[in-house]
């Protein structure tokens, strides 16, 4: 006899897993929107420099607000809102601590956006990013539109602002630089021409892998102190000639190598042809271009370049963003031939070119 079953009193089954739902379009949407909140509270995390002032432990608001001359108050509610986003945890109330997510605005971090984050919550950013329809509507630079003038000519008249984008930019290059050395063999050149290198984090890292090589870094005067400092304290400057001087009239003779990291997407295709040109003048006949940068992949997919190139479209006289196609065709116009196109563990390949 066969055993039955009451189906009434039968468990049921146990429900399958259902798939997380992604909030409704509009909740996504005013969370996008809301981002300029997130970068104003991250922008005065860093400018008061609280990861700093809580590495060593949990500290309460009251002693925070001590420690950077603020109000309390406010400042709880800033906290608040960060660590609602998972930057910095409210451990017992009015009390607040490190989180994973909150090291990186820490200034000695390995990894650290301070300097980034200071620059993208400055008013002057601020103010041009809001001209971005200018920019929509007319195809000019937003910054100019704001501003009268080139951001470049600006940042040279406005010592304080420029000296915060120089420093974002050598955070950048600080999170750049492992990803270029694991992408690329730098052993087979003798001397490495760092092209508008900055303060030099970039090319005193290569040169510390490679004990051998010799370096050379071309940047304007207002810059290349910096770069000198840089030398010095990675204990380079010994072979690291820095020269003062405009890539786009001279770029020293003699380099294996002519690095451009994040130099070409400043300009327009005239005057990015131009600096190519003037690289391949001052290079010799087995020479190498080596650019680093985002290449714009096709399709829809995420992919941060695409948002770079718009930073490009509002800061910057004709600066853009391109596809590997469209960087072959500005090498070739320039007198170079691409060789390869090598991605990186970051988000920025590296496109090998050699004298056509």
């Amino acid at each position: 006899m066969q055993p039955t079953h009451d189906l009434d009193t039968a468990p049921e089954p146990s429900p399958s897993p259902q798939p997380a739902h992604e909030p409704p379009p509009a909740a996504q949407l005013l969370r996008m929107i809301s981002g300029k909140m997130t970068t104003q509270l991250l922008a005065v995390a860093a400018r008061l420099d609280l990861a700093d002032l809580l590495d060593g432990g949990p500290r309460s608001v009251d002693d925070l607000a001590a420690a950077t001359d603020t109000h309390a108050p406010s400042l709880y509610r800033v906290l608040r809102a960060l660590a609602s986003l998972g930057v910095f945890a409210e451990t017992q109330p009015r009390h607040f601590r490190l989180t994973p997510l909150a090291r990186p605005l820490r200034r000695d971090a390995p990894d650290s956006v301070r300097d980034f984050a200071v620059l993208f919550g400055s008013d002057w950013h601020t103010r041009a990013w809001s001209d971005l329809l200018h920019s929509v509507r007319t195809g000019e630079t937003a910054f100019e539109h704001a501003f009268g003038e080139g951001m470049f000519e600006h940042l040279q008249a406005h010592p304080e602002r420029f000296a915060a984008f120089n420093d974002a930019m050598t955070a950048l290059s600080r999170l750049d630089v492992d990803a270029i050395l694991q992408a690329y063999d730098f052993s087979d050149f003798d001397t490495v021409v760092d092209v508008g290198g900055g303060h030099g984090f970039l090319l005193a890292e290569i040169l510390k892998a490679h004990p051998s090589a010799q370096g050379v870094l071309l940047d304007i005067p207002e810059v290349a102190a910096g770069a000198r400092a840089t030398m010095r304290e990675a204990g380079v400057a010994d072979r690291c000639q820095v020269v003062e001087g405009d890539f786009f009239e001279r770029i020293p003779e003699g380099g294996d190598v002519y690095l451009l990291k994040l130099i070409i997407h400043d300009w327009d295709d005239d005057r990015a042809r131009a600096i190519l040109r003037t690289c391949r003048d001052a290079m010799p006949g087995d020479g190498t271009l080596l650019v680093a940068n985002s290449v714009i992949p096709p399709g829809n997919d995420p992919y941060i370049g695409k948002l770079v190139d718009v930073e490009m479209l509002v800061m910057t006289p004709g600066g853009r963003e391109r596809t590997e196609a469209e960087f072959r065709e500005l090498f070739e116009e320039a007198g170079f031939a691409l060789t390869r196109t090598i991605p990186t563990p970051s988000y920025l390949y590296l496109l090998e070119a050699t004298p056509a």
